[in-house]
């Protein structure tokens, strides 16, 4: 057999047979081999497995959540997010909080278990505008508490009957992003983007006509919300009496409802302010500036009574007891956002440039003119990496064609398309 050689099924390399070490795992019926370097890195991969999984098991998960909070305290999680998220101070402290407190309740009802004494659940209603880094804070959230997280839009969820997603699509997508694990699933975090979609048509005012994207779908979300078994088949599976559903317990999943909300401002305007004096022919046009900033003062006076009339029904409001509330960012935050935070745009650009012997560097004037961009499309931060991506395509295509180490410097004409980033040769090393 020494000297022999076979190909092995799995990774398709040959292998030459010099020892015993080198013999496959055969079927001689069907001639499957696997070599010894593939069963390796399958039992590593089983072992691996195993140990992620024991951190969920019901026997130890007591003393995971212990080991989580006394990790990550309010101040440590503020800390984190601080890294990757510019301004927003109040509402990274809320979340902070929320999130602590979550696991404490949990690890509560686990040292209290068969208790009278519950802690309620304190699930999150955030809102704020458009790229103001609502999902970004909490996906880094999840990332330090290192928890299932899942994003729904909320707007493509529809009442039973019609059709569209049901509202368990929300914690079947959780169920998916935690590898399958129920353990997991159960003690993750859900966002329902887009949440403000499904406020009711008619405000306040009841409404008799049938509204399958609206106020169907909150009353759908309430027990959800408030801890109960939710049954859900797998995904791309039709619901009938026969098929295999899968059972999780959402009380202590931690639910986050986002979104813009918009035109609540109006509203928290008329119940702070009676009278408006600043209405009529003589009435000075606000600044962009100035709306802004009025915003901002308003949308952190937000009441329950303000979502009411803006259309989520107070059953769903009574379950949501968190409000967090973000802030427009302004010209001068979204420079800071280019290039202060660990994954700013400008780092990741300088990173992959770097990889090819190539400086990469910005004027100033360039990215206020990023910065201006992006608040005229009016999507915030969400738009920056994107405008930067269309002046840096041509160069990034060239760029690879020659392994010499040059600069790249990108002006403000080259934000406005007026002209191409200059390229220049470069003494130093980067890659080095």
């Amino acid at each position: 057999m020494a000297g022999e050689s076979y190909h092995c099924s799995l990774c398709g390399r040959r292998v030459r047979i010099q020892s015993r070490a080198d013999m496959p795992v055969l079927d001689p019926n069907t001639g499957f081999g696997i070599c010894r370097s593939c069963i390796k890195n399958i039992y590593e991969f089983i072992e691996e497995d195993e140990k992620r999984n024991a951190r969920f098991n019901k026997k130890n998960f007591k003393y995971m959540l212990g080991d989580l909070l006394a990790k990550n305290k309010p101040h440590v999680i503020k800390e984190y997010l601080d890294e990757f998220i510019i301004m927003q101070e109040r509402a990274k402290k809320i979340l902070s909080v929320a999130a602590y407190n979550h696991y404490k309740r949990m690890k509560y009802d686990l040292d209290n278990r068969g208790g009278d004494d519950e802690i309620d659940k304190s699930n999150v209603i955030i809102m704020g505008p458009t790229g103001c880094g609502k999902t970004a804070m909490l996906s880094h959230l999840s990332k330090l508490l290192d928890i299932p997280f899942a994003v729904t839009d909320a707007s493509s969820l529809t009442e039973a009957g019609f059709v569209g997603a049901d509202v368990e699509v929300a914690v079947r997508n959780l169920y998916y992003a935690s590898g399958k694990d129920i353990e997991k699933t159960e003690h993750g975090i859900i966002y329902l983007d887009e949440f403000d979609k499904i406020a009711r048509k008619s405000g306040a005012n009841n409404s008799i006509t049938a509204d399958p994207g609206h106020e169907g779908v909150q009353q759908g979300l309430l027990k959800m919300l408030e801890g109960s078994v939710v049954e859900f088949t797998e995904r791309g599976q039709r619901k009938h009496p026969e098929a295999p559903t899968i059972k999780v317990n959402t009380k202590n999943i931690l639910f986050i409802c986002g979104g813009a909300f918009v035109g609540i401002e109006k509203i928290i305007e008329k119940r702070v302010k009676k009278d408006d004096s600043n209405i009529g022919f003589g009435s000075e046009i606000p600044s962009k500036e100035d709306t802004d900033k009025k915003f901002n003062e308003l949308i952190h006076q937000v009441r329950p009574e303000d979502l009411m009339k803006y259309g989520i029904i107070p059953e769903i409001i009574g379950r949501l007891p968190v409000i967090c509330t973000l802030e427009t960012l302004d010209e001068n935050a979204l420079l800071r956002i280019l290039t202060e935070p660990k994954n700013a745009p400008v780092k990741q650009y300088e990173k992959l440039l770097a990889m090819d012997n190539v400086k990469l560097e910005f004027e100033e004037a360039a990215l206020r003119q990023v910065a201006k961009m992006a608040i005229e499309r009016k999507t915030g931060a969400r738009s920056l990496k994107g405008i930067i991506e269309d002046v840096m395509l041509d160069v990034m295509f060239d760029i690879p064609k020659s392994e010499e180490p040059r600069r790249v410097v990108v002006t403000e004409a080259c934000i406005k398309g007026e002209e191409r980033p200059q390229i220049f040769p470069l003494e130093e090393n980067i890659s080095a």
